[in-house]
């Protein structure tokens, strides 16, 4: 049996394969508001076979916005904007659906990648933004304003709110971004932090804020609502968090309710010095998995269904999210329980397509196709 395809139970959910379509940053909304790309880009992955579909990184605050088109989740607007999204996810789609609540901290007020992925211009309507500290992203990049204590309260209070918006909605699945280089990442790493009170300095003031955001979260989020975090395996940058600081993150984070972590990396500066290859962030999950028993996603660069079959067999990782991957190939699920020997759900309107159904599934192979065209 393909352990890719076998089921997993996370808090109250269990989910049919070890899919999870990860959260991909569109920059399509309006105002913060899910529009008609949305619907299509959500819906047919909803439809994909994966197990989950998360969605994209949402601002719990309209400032916490990477760009004009990012997704928010701060405001009755956006809300219902979802809420007609999701109504369709569930009526035509078989996946379960989590969101990502996110702030991009000293990142944000930035142009979407095809316009250039630089800080927005002033002729560009930019806003200001914030920080662990004082210190921007790169040169060129507006100087953040480092966050008061006002600041963190409201900031731990958006994403409670955000998270009420959450369950309202009926996601089964909550992550908080806390990687990437953004605003929770930027508190957690010495590169963006260089404070000098309690949330700067050691790692137990570095996760203080982090922390209280979870808590705050875990507290408004039903026991059957899985709450996760993606965090950072490796800065890849001297100095910065490695992968004993992301295993203490990970059982801190586990210690407040979180029922499991997605591991990334990079993202904090533009100096990062990335070994990119197939799979290259799995063994930080890995590590993560071994010294706290949280259960781990592994992410990137994820691509063959018998690599994906490989890192969840060999215990390497309880589940794989795929971004690019599946945006590339949209019915990836599919492919990969063909070629596995699994059976995955899809939508009656398509199920005609499905092996045991359509005899040129068997084309799909070039060797197979080689053998049948001989006989």
């Amino acid at each position: 049996m393909s352990q890719l395809f076998s089921p997993i139970t996370l808090a109250g959910q269990t989910f049919a394969n070890r899919i999870v379509v990860a959260p991909m940053c569109q920059y399509s909304a309006v105002h913060g508001d899910a529009g008609d790309w949305h619907l299509a880009h959500v819906g047919h992955l909803a439809m994909s076979g994966a197990a989950l579909v998360v969605v994209e990184a949402t601002a719990v605050e309209a400032i916490g916005r990477i760009t004009h088109g990012d997704l928010g989740l701060y405001g009755d607007e956006n809300e219902a904007a979802l809420h007609r999204v999701l109504g369709f996810c569930r009526r035509y789609g078989s996946a379960k659906l989590g969101i990502q609540l996110a702030h991009a901290g000293r990142k944000a007020s930035s142009q979407v990648p095809w316009a250039g992925g630089r800080a927005l211009s002033p002729d560009q309507d930019p806003w200001p933004t914030i920080s662990a500290s004082a210190v921007p992203f790169a040169e060129g990049w507006h100087v953040p304003a480092e966050a008061t204590q006002a600041d963190l309260e409201r900031i731990v209070t958006a994403f409670r709110r955000a998270a009420e918006r959450s369950v309202r909605l009926g996601f089964e699945l909550i992550e908080l971004h806390a990687a990437h280089g953004y605003l929770l990442h930027q508190f957690l790493s010495p590169i963006s932090n260089r404070r000098t009170d309690r949330y700067g300095g050691s790692l137990e003031n570095r996760m203080r804020i982090p922390l209280q955001v979870a808590e705050a979260v875990r507290e408004v989020c039903p026991a059957e609502i899985v709450l996760g975090a993606r965090i950072t395996g490796s800065d890849w940058i001297a100095g910065g968090i490695d992968v004993a600081e992301a295993a203490t993150l990970a059982s801190e984070l586990k210690a407040r309710g979180c029922d499991y972590v997605d591991v990334t990396s990079g993202g904090i500066a533009m100096n990062a010095k990335i070994e990119i290859g197939p799979g290259y962030q799995v063994p930080f999950a890995d590590e993560i998995r071994r010294r706290t028993g949280i259960p781990v996603w592994s992410v990137g660069l994820i691509v063959t269904p018998e690599h994906a079959e490989e890192i969840v067999a060999s215990g390497r990782s309880d589940m794989v999210a795929l971004a690019r991957t599946i945006m590339d190939e949209p019915h990836w699920p599919w492919e990969a329980a063909r070629r596995l020997g699994a059976e995955v759900e899809r939508p009656s309107q398509y199920a005609r397509a499905a092996p045991k159904h359509w005899p040129g599934a068997a084309y799909k192979n070039p060797g197979q196709a080689t053998r049948i065209a001989a006989e």
